[in-house]
């Protein structure tokens, strides 16, 4: 959903409530055993995004780790925000953590 259109966070029933979320995006979720928004409220993307690769046997556009940064900023500051807001974060953050361009590895 473009986040202008996103319930307040407290509200939101449906995967597709949640900031810069298609369908493909909320089947990841499930995939990852996310039925409800609520659910991913204490996740970490970082996690999230490990486990979808791992779990999917690929490795996923780093985009993907910028919209799980964006929903569960959404869903802890009640603020909607783009998923490329995050990505200067992301970059930052992996930087942080010392891990290379082929992180996660996928076996």
């Amino acid at each position: 959903m473009h986040p202008a259109r996103c319930p307040p966070a407290s509200e939101a029933v449906d995967l597709l409530q949640l900031p810069n979320v298609g369908p493909a995006m909320a089947a990841d979720f499930h995939l990852l055993g996310h039925d409800n928004p609520q659910s991913l409220r204490q996740a970490d993307p970082y996690l999230l995004y490990q486990a979808l690769c791992q779990q999917s046997g690929k490795r996923h556009d780093p985009c993907v780790l910028d919209v799980f940064i964006a929903v569960t900023h959404y869903l802890q500051q009640d603020q909607a925000l783009p998923w490329w807001h995050f990505t200067a974060q992301r970059k930052a953050e992996l930087a942080s953590r010392a891990v290379g361009p082929a992180w996660p590895l996928v076996q």
